[in-house]
């Protein structure tokens, strides 16, 4: 069994499509509309196969919006998503430059050998950035 994609609801789906693709470097699989329940979506895909579908309907309302993740943690449910990647400190940067907030600015993480790091995308979703590659932990 592998984790096929995580599903985020978001607020506006187009201008959410576009800063994932464009901040993480994910292009678009495809998009969809659900004419029977009002639902539109994307699916976003990496380079390494990982995957993000992005779901609207505009009667949602707003979710959790944490502050930090041991906010988020107060909250029984999804808290954030996290990305494995090669450096967490140009990864921050890159993120907060294309317009993520800082959540949890670069530091070692509670796992041994970890580094991470938290940002809010612009609808304050936690995005959290681990790397694992001094740990010896990449597979």
């Amino acid at each position: 069994m592998r984790l096929d994609h995580v599903g985020l609801t978001v607020a506006d789906l187009p201008a959410m499509q576009t800063w994932y693709a464009e901040a993480l470097d994910l292009t678009v699989e495809f998009e969809f509309t659900l004419d029977h329940v009002d639902l539109t979506g994307a699916m976003l895909r990496s380079q390494n196969g990982w995957r993000l579908e992005l779901l609207h309907r505009p009667e949602g309302g707003p979710g959790l919006r944490a502050a930090s993740p041991v906010e988020a943690a107060l909250t029984h449910g999804f808290g954030h998503v996290a990305l494995d990647v090669p450096d967490v400190d140009s990864a921050y940067e890159a993120l907060l430059a294309s317009g993520a907030s800082d959540r949890m600015s670069p530091r070692p993480s509670p796992e041994p050998g970890v580094r991470m790091a938290y940002v809010a995308d612009p609808e304050g979703n936690l995005v959290e950035l681990l790397d694992r590659t001094s740990a010896g932990a990449h597979a």
